[in-house]
């Protein structure tokens, strides 16, 4: 296993969502670097991934994954870790990511979300034992995210951090933090995001991933959703402020997925972002 050729810049970034790609081939766009979901792109030719490649030759790429399904007690799909790999080769991003959560079970179904798993020795060792074949079929090091949560399992061995601490040290990957996610999660368990901040193995970090989410109110009381649908919400920030004051400078990305609004309000968002790090890189000299 090797990391990632292409370097992503301690910047931040946007994701590329489709709306805004004949604004991002009509002219250079200061965005310091572009984050795709991997499924998009995997269709052997065509438009989708020619464009692609034209911007690949003007900006870094890191490449999320949102299928993958490193949570599935049945192991992963080896015919989708092909595909993968054949994109990723093509491409040479300069990160690869997925998330904590299971989507798939080969055998039957496939579901349009990012489901939860326990944290207990029992998941870990299969998400470990997931992580590793994929390191090991892409030929690099894949990054984690922490999910955003809204339900805990009565059974646990550790909390979060401890979980993705623990499979940081069995298998060698990275982690990428949500910063969003680690709010609404604490938000919706009564929690504090920064004591959860302080237990997650920082030192593993390669990106960070910061959004906007969505206020629900419930019989139970209010619920934070993870929808990506809105500017970045102040108390995010000021954890983003937070996560780099702990870990130092890091990629920063923007997603914004529902609701997605006109090039330049996100790109504003970035410039936010960009303030921050520019405030991290100068207090670690």
């Amino acid at each position: 296993m090797t990391r990632n050729r292409a370097a992503i810049p301690f910047r931040a970034g946007v994701g590329l969502r489709h709306p805004h790609l004949p604004d991002f081939l009509a002219a250079p766009q200061p965005a310091a670097w572009l984050e795709i979901h991997s499924e998009n792109y995997l269709a052997p030719g065509g438009p989708r991934l020619t464009a692609l490649e034209r911007l690949r030759r003007d900006y870094p790429l890191s490449c999320h994954g949102v299928g993958l399904s490193l949570g599935s007690a049945e192991g992963l799909d080896k015919a989708h870790l092909r595909r993968l790999r054949a994109f990723y080769d093509r491409l040479a991003p300069g990160l690869v990511s997925e998330h904590l959560a299971w989507s798939t079970a080969p055998s039957w179904a496939f579901l349009a979300d990012l489901l939860p798993l326990p944290y207990t020795r029992e998941a870990l060792d299969v998400v470990a034992a997931n992580v590793d074949h994929a390191q090991e079929a892409l030929g690099r090091r894949l990054l984690v995210e922490n999910p955003s949560t809204y339900l805990r399992f009565q059974e646990a061995d550790w909390d979060e951090a401890g979980f993705l601490s623990e499979l940081a040290r069995r298998t060698g990957c990275g982690l990428l933090l949500d910063v969003n996610n680690l709010h609404v999660s604490a938000a919706n368990h009564g929690g504090d995001p920064r004591a959860a901040l302080d237990q997650m193995p920082l030192a593993a970090v390669e990106e960070i991933h910061i959004a906007g989410h969505a206020r629900v109110a419930t019989p139970a009381g209010e619920l934070l959703i993870d929808d990506h649908g809105s500017e970045v919400a102040e108390p995010v920030w000021a954890l983003l402020t937070a996560t780099l004051e702990r870990a130092g400078p890091k990629p920063v990305l923007v997603e914004w997925d529902t609701n997605i609004p006109a090039l330049p309000v996100l790109l504003a968002e970035a410039r936010r972002a960009d303030a921050r790090l520019r405030e991290a890189c100068d207090a670690s000299g």
